[in-house]
């Protein structure tokens, strides 16, 4: 299965990448490998986390306050958002 971002989602990524990299100096990284495992472990079982709603699912990163909003769509995942779990939950919902 593959996958492909949304552009908003895609730049939000990138932004966060930013962000942890000015903190410490490959924090970045760190952050990019988890987004990456977590879209991994969508990909191995898109189906194991929750709706949000209708075909809607967020799988949350283990070490950063993140999840990752997605959708399947025929043979891909959709990632609609990469968003910090402390910001308004519905944010992402025009993207769809």
């Amino acid at each position: 299965m593959n996958y492909s971002f949304h552009p908003e989602a895609e730049t939000e990524l990138e932004v966060a990448i930013q962000y942890y990299e000015d903190c410490e100096q490959s924090l970045g990284y760190d952050f990019a490998i988890e987004i990456y495992t977590t879209i991994q472990n969508i990909l191995a079982y898109p189906n194991a986390w929750p709706a949000l709603e209708s075909d809607i699912r967020r799988c949350q990163t283990r070490r950063f306050p993140y999840g990752v909003v997605y959708s399947i769509e025929a043979n891909q995942v959709f990632i609609l958002a990469v968003m910090h779990l402390h910001k308004n939950p519905d944010y992402w919902k025009h993207r769809l």
